[in-house]
C-alpha cells in the first residue's frame, strides 16, 4: 500500500486553527460576567484542547451550579468574536489540498462541539476537504459526544470521538483506517489517538507545555507543515512506530 492511501485524523484547535485569542478571550468574558476569577495566561492556554466543561471546572474552578452559564455565555461570546479571530496556521491549508490531491483521505476530532467545529472550518473554507468530521455533544455540561452520532453510539471524551472518525474512514476503506495516524497538540490527542491503536504526530505550533508531547508519548514531534507531511509520508509507508524525534524542517510555521 502506497503512502497517499492512509489517512490522518486531525485535531482542531492548535493544529489546524490557531484560536488567536478566540477562546481565551471568550472564556475570560464568561468568568468576568459570572464573577469569576480570571486564571493567568498560562493556565488560560491550558484551557484550549482539553474539553471545555472539564477545563472550566477543572482549570478555571467554575463551580457546578454555574457551568451551564459559563459554557453559555462562552459560546455566545465565541461565536460573535471569537471564530472571526481565529485563523489557519501557516501552511495548513496547502497541505490538506495536498493530501486531497493524492488520495489521502483525511479526517477532524476535536474535543470541540461537532457543529461548531463545521462552522470553524467552513469559515476558513475547508470543511469540504475532510471525509468527516466529529466532536463533542452540542451539550457539554450533559454527555460528551458527537452531535451526529445515532442514540446509543455517542462516544466518550476523546478515545470516542477518534474512534467514531476512525469508523467513519473504515466505511470508505477497511484496510487503509487501519493504518491511519493522528496529528494533535495536546496530550489527550495522543491518548485519544494510542486508545485506538494508532500513532500520533505531535505538533510544536501548539498549546501543549514543554514536555507535555514528549512524555504523552507523541511518535514525533514535528516543528513546520513541511516536517508534517514529510513525516506522515514517513510513517505511512512502514507499520507500527517510530523512535521519537524532533523534526524540524525549513518551511512554514
Amino acid at each position: 500500500m502506497t503512502h497517499t492511501t492512509v489517512p490522518v485524523i486531525f485535531d482542531l484547535d492548535g493544529t489546524l486553527v490557531d484560536p488567536a485569542g478566540g477562546i481565551t478571550d471568550g472564556i475570560a468574558a464568561a468568568l468576568t460576567e459570572l464573577g469569576l476569577p480570571v486564571p493567568d495566561k498560562s493556565r488560560m492556554d491550558a484551557m484550549i484542547g482539553p474539553k471545555l466543561s472539564h477545563s472550566l471546572t477543572e482549570i478555571a474552578g467554575v463551580p457546578a451550579a454555574q457551568l451551564k452559564d459559563a459554557i453559555r455565555i462562552y459560546r455566545a461570546h465565541y461565536a460573535s468574536t471569537g471564530i472571526a479571530q481565529s485563523r489557519l496556521y501557516p501552511g495548513i491549508r496547502g497541505l490538506l489540498e495536498d493530501f486531497v490531491a493524492a488520495g489521502r483521505p483525511i479526517a477532524v476530532a476535536t474535543q470541540k462541539p461537532e457543529g461548531l467545529a463545521r462552522i470553524v472550518l467552513a469559515h476558513h473554507g475547508i470543511a469540504g476537504l475532510f471525509h468527516s468530521i466529529r466532536g463533542s455533544a452540542a451539550d457539554e455540561a450533559a454527555s460528551p459526544g458527537t452531535g451526529s452520532a445515532p442514540e446509543g453510539s455517542v462516544p466518550e471524551g476523546k478515545a470516542g470521538i477518534v474512534a467514531a472518525a476512525l469508523s467513519d474512514l473504515a466505511a470508505a476503506d477497511p484496510a487503509a483506517a487501519g493504518r491511519a495516524v493522528m496529528v494533535g497538540d495536546r496530550a489527550q490527542d495522543v491518548a485519544g489517538a494510542a486508545a485506538n491503536g494508532l500513532d500520533c504526530i505531535g505538533v510544536g505550533w501548539g498549546f501543549a507545555p514543554d514536555g507535555e508531547l514528549h512524555a504523552a508519548g507523541a511518535v514525533e514531534i514535528v516543528h513546520n507543515t513541511t516536517a508534517l507531511h514529510a513525516t506522515i509520508n514517513r510513517l505511512s509507508e512502514r507499520p507500527g512506530t517510530t523512535a521519537l524525534n524532533e523534526v524540524h524542517t525549513d518551511g512554514n510555521v
